[in-house]
């Protein structure tokens, strides 16, 4: 096995110039990189098992024996993933967490309304408290941001990516919207108060759900202001403006016709909609690491096949805006601020936040960082524009000067 580890720490190696030591559990050592530089990182294996699991499953065995205090990293955890990511470490999945995938994916399916609504609450179901530690305060927004030079802060990202947003859709007093898979509400608040608009949020995650009602009724906005537990694709009613941000990646890959459909339902004929979601560039396979121990469910689907389904459902789209290098720096953000509240995350509970939660949404946060971040990903941030009905330069602008304040 050793020599196994050997060729992959210098295939490794020889793609980038990251220098990096892999200790193994007898106490030797292997180093990759260049020159005398001392380690960015180093991982170190503490028995065989942990060792036998990267050759037999790959990055997923390996992130899970870490998971487990089979490994530990010593360093820079955004120099781990950025080699990973330099080297394709993920892109050939081994047979055993292949088959693994696809029954995750056939037991976790969204099928069903109830096992979609148990999906949403094993990641989103955490708590407010828990966000509130390491989103933006106060909107809670737990998407990407918009970056435009001269952001100083994720708050300003968050803020910049609502407005961007509501002008992008023509958000206006007088209109009604609604928001598909609200959150903590972050994009209600902040478009009523820009904009004087009305709006109501569809959202599946009871916790958030109950959150944001009594925050509604906090501030006094119960006229204005609404949310419903319900199924994304369950509709029930027609909307002069359609948000949903964060919402698609969670369909699953035979769920995707059904909610696009529903996001078609809820809007009116000449309104305008906005699709905010991940997606991929090319038809891939959804990160299994993501999928088992994040989103269960969750499936990133590929733009191409997003816009087929929004053509057959009568949908124009009208513009589409690739913010994958603002993910980035969103995901950054989110990853020192969990890192530094961390003692704060583990006192609410103790046995729900332990170390192996940490490390599981570490490298989630890190992991996606660095996936976003390189230039060889193709997985992208999408937002796409798009009208019931195709526009006419009455109802819709023919320039973007509307976009940017010109």
């Amino acid at each position: 096995m050793q020599s196994t580890a050997q060729v992959i720490v210098d295939a490794l190696g020889a793609r980038c110039a990251v220098p990096f030591e892999v200790v193994l559990p007898d106490g030797s050592s292997l180093r990759a990189g260049q020159g005398e530089s001392a380690p960015r990182f180093t991982i170190r294996m503490h028995t065989p098992g942990a060792l036998r699991a990267g050759i037999v499953r790959g990055h997923l065995g390996l992130l899970e024996a870490y998971f487990d205090g089979g490994i530990d990293v010593e360093g820079d955890l955004h120099a781990l993933f950025e080699v990973g990511m330099t080297g394709d470490l993920g892109r050939e999945v081994r047979l055993p967490v292949r088959i693994e995938n696809r029954v995750h994916e056939w037991r976790r399916s969204n099928r069903s309304v109830a096992q979609a609504k148990a999906n949403a609450r094993a990641h989103y179901g955490l708590g407010e408290p828990f966000y509130r530690l390491w989103l933006d305060d106060p909107l809670k927004m737990y998407t990407c941001g918009y970056w435009p030079e001269g952001t100083a802060s994720l708050e300003q990202a968050q803020r910049n990516k609502i407005d961007h947003v509501c002008r992008k859709i023509r958000l206006s007093r007088g209109e009604r919207f609604v928001d598909i898979g609200c959150g903590f509400g972050g994009f209600m608040f902040r478009a009523h108060e820009t904009t004087g608009a009305t709006g109501v949020g569809v959202n599946t995650t009871t916790e958030q759900v109950d959150w944001l009602r009594d925050e509604i009724a906090r501030r006094g906005l119960q006229h204005s202001l609404a949310v419903r537990e319900a199924d994304f694709r369950e509709v029930d009613a027609q909307y002069d403006k359609v948000v949903s941000i964060g919402v698609l990646e969670h369909a699953g890959r035979d769920q995707l016709a059904e909610v696009v459909r529903a996001h078609a339902q809820f809007l009116k004929p000449g309104g305008l909609g906005m699709l905010h979601f991940i997606g991929h560039v090319g038809r891939y396979e959804t990160e299994p690491f993501i999928r088992k121990h994040v989103f269960p469910g969750g499936w990133i689907p590929a733009l191409a096949d997003v816009i087929v389904e929004m053509e057959r459902c009568g949908l124009e789209v009208l513009d589409i805006e690739n913010l994958r290098r603002h993910y980035a720096p969103t995901l950054d953000a989110w990853a020192e601020r969990f890192e530094r509240n961390w003692d704060a995350i583990r006192a609410l509970d103790p046995v729900r936040f332990d170390e192996r939660f940490r490390r599981i949404w570490l490298t989630y946060l890190v992991g996606c960082a660095e996936m976003f971040r390189s230039p060889a990903g193709y997985t992208h941030l999408f937002q796409i524009v798009y009208s019931k009905g195709n526009v006419t330069p009455a109802n819709y602008p023919m320039g973007r000067g509307f976009l940017y304040g010109r």
